[in-house]
């Protein structure tokens, strides 16, 4: 789901293992979003929809990284602050606002979390809920937590950061899903809790877990996770990909239809896995040789593959090539960067979420109406992106 962080120099084979937090060496990017708007999820102080990219009512050139929940959008500045917008009725703001009328509780302008602060380092958004770490490894989570997804020991609601009942100052990545949450601490291993209906926390149990607990594979050799509506992924060290939960569409891309408690390999297998990223119900995920594959539900054209037949195990997209970067899977559509900074988009656009200023589904990646070769990271939501540039193209409206 919407909650992928990537290294702007797209190693993430270093950018994971080592120091990935380069990103703060980042200057001059500006924040650019687009797509259904009807809880201010653009952040451009507006409920009108945008078919095309628009900048944030903050504006500024001096975003780092975005993430896309299903409603609300959270962003970091290279000044280590960290806003958000968009739907607040749980909270996930972080604002110390919400649970109120659900039209009165959004924000259309990017707001600060209560916390407030100059070191957040990573944000992943899920559908209703928000987690954070910051720079002292410290990791938090806000929002929903009917299932348990903020790992406090509770099924509060929280509109205010708080710290996962595990604590520690050693987390290095998170991500989050529907209502569960994964994450990796620097020691390697990997971590999950919340909704477990589908065995997606990887813990052979489908018991909701309120506190985090380590998947059922173990080990110290975990490098990134993403987390799906109702399923996880997570590569580790050594290239391999591994996937749990929920398969229905075959999002697992395990050749089955068959939920699984504990993680397994794709049908693809290989130790070349160098980033993944996960829809609602598929996935997505490019290798060290830089193709892009993809697998699980295709009803509206989220694989890219010139279909919208559903994919058991991974296929190439349509477009083909070998110069993929870093891709984000939002509900039904699918958003990725090339090596020349190229952005390109595919899937379901009802929403205009696929920027190319049109509504039309789109079965194979097509570019943004805004073009350009300076896109530096992407971030897919419900039915909206999000994307960060180094500069501003001229070709975009700015507001």
């Amino acid at each position: 789901m919407p909650n992928q962080f990537f290294s702007p120099e797209g190693d993430l084979e270093n950018y994971f293992v080592t120091d990935y937090w380069l990103i703060d060496q980042w200057v001059g990017d500006t924040l650019w979003t687009w797509g259904a708007n009807y809880s201010g999820q653009l952040g451009n102080n507006t409920t009108s929809p945008r078919r095309t990219p628009v900048t944030t009512s903050l504006g500024g050139a001096n975003w780092k990284q975005v993430a896309g929940g299903y409603k609300h959008t959270a962003a970091i500045k290279t000044d280590g602050t960290l806003w958000t917008c968009g739907f607040n009725y749980y909270g996930q703001l972080g604002d110390n606002t919400g649970n109120v009328d659900p039209y009165l509780s959004i924000k259309l302008t990017p707001v600060t979390t209560f916390a407030g602060g100059a070191n957040w380092k990573q944000v992943a958004v899920g559908q209703f809920h928000t987690a954070a770490i910051k720079t002292d490894g410290t990791l938090w989570t806000w929002g929903n937590n009917f299932f348990g997804g903020l790992g406090d020991n509770g099924g509060t609601n929280r509109s205010i950061p708080v710290t996962t009942f595990a604590g520690g100052t050693n987390w290095k990545q998170v991500a989050c899903g529907g209502y569960h949450t994964a994450a990796i601490k620097t020691d390697g291993t990997l971590w999950a809790w919340g909704h477990n209906i589908y065995g997606m926390l990887g813990d052979n149990t489908t018991s909701q877990r309120l506190t985090p607990v380590t998947t059922f594979a173990g080990g110290t050799n975990w490098k990134q996770v993403a987390c799906g509506g109702y399923h996880t992924v997570a590569i580790k060290t050594d290239g391999t990909l591994w996937t749990w939960g929920g398969n229905s569409y075959g999002e697992l891309g395990d050749n089955t239809t068959s939920q699984r408690l504990t993680p397994v390999t794709t049908f693809a297998g290989g130790t070349n896995w160098k980033q993944v990223a996960c829809g609602d119900r598929h996935t997505a995920a490019i290798k060290t040789d830089g193709t892009l594959w993809a697998w699980g539900q295709n009803a509206f054209g989220s694989l890219g593959d010139n279909t919208t037949t559903q994919r058991n195990t991974p296929v190439t997209t349509f477009a083909g090539g070998a110069n993929w970067k870093q891709v984000a899977g939002g509900k039904f559509y699918t958003a990725a960067i090339k090596t020349d900074g190229t952005l390109w988009t595919w899937g379901a656009n009802a929403f205009g979420e696929l920027g190319d200023n049109t509504t039309t589904q789109r079965n194979t990646p097509v570019t943004t109406f805004a073009g350009g070769s300076n896109w530096k990271q992407v971030a897919c939501g419900g039915y909206h992106t999000a994307a960060v540039t180094s500069g501003i193209p001229s070709d975009l409206p700015l507001s």
